[in-house]
């Protein structure tokens, strides 16, 4: 992604609690985590994003000259109680920022950023602190500051004012609600009549945002949030900013480094993106990484066959889940006042399959859809019914902003038998989500081409990337393609963990303690870092 914030929290905990949005947040399925996840990673942030390609011009590439920018950059910031009062109670405080919607042309139509502040307290102060999109893209982050807070600890979270955002598009910012009639993140089936509905499914998704926004959409880009970033930067006068960010937010920290060189300060890059793939191009690679998940947790759930009867061996459980799949393509699963078919099981899957913690739960979940496919009829439970629920409002917003920055940022393939050919490849050694991981991308519908090049994302930046090896939303590989992008990075890599979104959302001491250490003193760990599950 999916808010209370991080939908990465809740992407893909299924017991984690309830949230709201940005892919971010609700629990394993809904919220922008949700969105996120399913979207920039599997998603993803569910989900996704990163881009690359063609190098694009420099920091001042696209926008306009300092002194026209003069009316955003001597605005006041009127700090004042949050209207949400869950941030309002934890001590922060809120302002909207004024932005240009297109900063080439500063003195046309102008758009508002909402940004929090939980101030620093000690007098030994280190800076500013900026937190990006809670995931997705379309992620929400105002409360960023209190989950980052917690890992912190109060001595060191008391050192830095620290910054929430939420992005140009998005929450309580000018936002975008496309209106769309579910996840745009579904299977392309298991024939070509599944995979037809699916461009049929795309197209209209992008119509209805194309209807709503076309004035909108061109500049609701990463390059343009990462302006904005800049702009905040220069309203709270401070010369460099540190940074933190998860999933997609990995990626727009990285254009940030990228875009204004010397502006940052510490940069944490958790569950990383490769900065050289567009969406189109890495999505594919989900595929694999969520097959590794399924054999796993099959195992564990073969193992407990008398509680969840899915199968005594984990390939007698892999094929319960494929006939499951079958038999929502010959007509959908009837769950309450829900429907389930052949495009929604998978993804809906790869949202609740998505951290090694919650097995158990993700059980339960599998064994209600077995149920459904087997004719019985019954209210399904509340983790499920989050799940099938159309999007609401928040969820929209997300969804919404996964396909405007997705397909503002790079182009994708418009020939459909590209994605035919790539879906049938991948059904040998990727049955159930071979077809979801190379479905038709939303992007080959986008009326126009992007207004710029994305951003090639290669500086000397010193960074900490943060991973786990088995994130199912943003695979190790595309971490290590960011490593050597920013060849000055630290990585620090959890080992044996399924597990999108680590710091301040999974409790590692090694992880926590790596990531502290940096921010208190700024200076990179002599080697790369490597940390082990903890019981």
């Amino acid at each position: 992604m999916h808010n209370a914030h991080h939908e990465m929290a809740r992407n893909a905990t299924p017991s984690a609690a309830r949230a709201t949005a940005g892919k971010a947040t609700r629990g394993p399925a809904r919220s922008t985590a949700r969105s996120a996840a399913l979207t920039a990673a599997l998603v993803s942030a569910l989900a996704l994003g990163a881009l690359a390609a063609a190098p694009a011009p420099g920091p001042s590439a696209g926008a306009a000259a300092p002194a026209a920018l003069a009316r955003f950059t001597h605005q006041p910031v009127r700090w004042a109680a949050c209207p949400d009062q869950d941030l309002a109670k934890a001590g922060l405080s809120c302002a909207d920022i004024s932005v240009p919607l297109d900063y080439r042309h500063p003195r046309g139509r102008t758009i508002k950023v909402a940004v929090s502040r939980l101030a620093a307290t000690r007098p030994d102060r280190l800076g500013v602190l900026l937190h990006g999109t809670g995931g997705g893209p379309g992620g929400r982050g105002l409360n960023g500051p209190l989950l980052t807070s917690a890992a912190m600890g109060p001595a060191l979270a008391g050192r830095f004012d620290l910054i929430g955002m939420d992005p140009r598009g998005v929450g309580r910012s000018t936002r975008i609600n496309c209106g769309l009639t579910g996840e745009w993140f579904r299977s392309a089936g298991l024939d070509r009549a599944g995979f037809d509905e699916s461009v049929t499914y795309e197209k209209q998704q992008v119509e209805r945002c194309q209807r709503k926004y076309p004035d909108l959409l061109p500049y609701f880009t990463t390059r343009n949030t990462a302006r904005d970033m800049d702009l905040i930067r220069t309203l709270l006068k401070t010369p460099k900013i540190s940074y933190i960010g998860i999933s997609y937010g990995t990626y727009l920290g990285a254009v940030y480094t990228q875009m204004f060189p010397g502006r940052a300060d510490r940069v944490v890059l958790d569950s990383a993106l490769d900065p050289a793939r567009t969406p189109a191009q890495a999505f594919p690679a989900l595929g694999a990484a969520n097959e590794r998940y399924l054999d796993d947790w099959a195992r564990w759930t073969a193992g407990r066959n008398a509680e969840y009867g899915l199968g005594r061996t984990g390939h007698e459980v892999r094929a319960t889940v494929q006939r499951i799949i079958a038999r929502a393509a010959r007509r959908p699963l009837q769950i309450g006042k829900y429907q389930a078919d052949e495009h929604i099981i998978p993804s809906l899957l790869a949202g609740i399959l998505a951290d090694d913690r919650y097995f158990a739960e993700q059980a339960g979940i599998v064994r209600e859809l077995h149920r459904a496919a087997r004719g019985e009829r019954f209210e399904p439970s509340e983790l499920l019914r989050e799940y099938l629920s159309p999007p609401d409002g928040e969820l929209d917003n997300a969804l919404s902003m996964n396909i405007a920055i997705f397909c503002g940022d790079a182009s994708a393939p418009r020939d459909l038998g590209w994605y035919w050919r790539n879906v049938q490849h991948s059904r040998a050694t990727q049955p159930v989500y071979g077809p979801l991981a190379n479905t038709v991308f939303p992007c080959a519908f986008w009326p126009r081409k992007p207004l710029e090049a994305p951003t090639r994302v290669g500086n000397g930046h010193p960074a900490m990337i943060v991973q786990s090896t088995g994130d199912t939303r943003t695979v190790y590989e595309g971490a290590m393609a960011l490593h050597r992008a920013l060849p000055a990075s630290r990585m620090v890599t959890l080992r044996n963990v399924r597990r999108h979104g680590l710091y301040g959302l999974y409790p590692n001491r090694c992880v926590t303690d790596a990531v502290n250490a940096y921010l208190a003193s700024g200076r990179q760990p002599n080697t790369d870092v490597t940390c082990d599950r903890e019981p």
